[in-house]
C-alpha cells in the first residue's frame, strides 16, 4: 500500500466517522428543529464522502498494485 492511499483510507475514516457521529447526535430530543435539519444534512453528506473516499482509495490500490 503506498503513502497516499494510506492516507486517503485515514481521512475516509475521519468524514466516516464525523458523519456517524452527526447523525447520532439526532437521537437527543432537545435539538430544535434548525440543528436537526443541519446535523442530518452534514452527516449525510460526511459520510457518504468517506464512503466515496473508501471506494476510490481501494480502487486506486488495487490499480497500483496491477503493475
Amino acid at each position: 500500500m503506498t503513502y497516499p492511499v494510506a492516507v486517503m483510507y485515514v481521512v475516509a475514516s475521519l468524514l466516516t466517522l464525523a458523519g456517524i457521529v452527526m447523525l447520532l447526535r439526532l437521537r437527543r430530543p432537545a435539538i430544535s428543529e434548525r440543528r436537526t435539519y443541519a446535523y442530518r444534512m452534514v452527516g449525510i453528506m460526511l459520510a457518504s464522502a468517506g464512503i466515496v473516499l473508501l471506494m476510490s482509495a481501494t480502487a486506486m490500490w488495487r490499480w497500483s498494485t496491477d503493475l
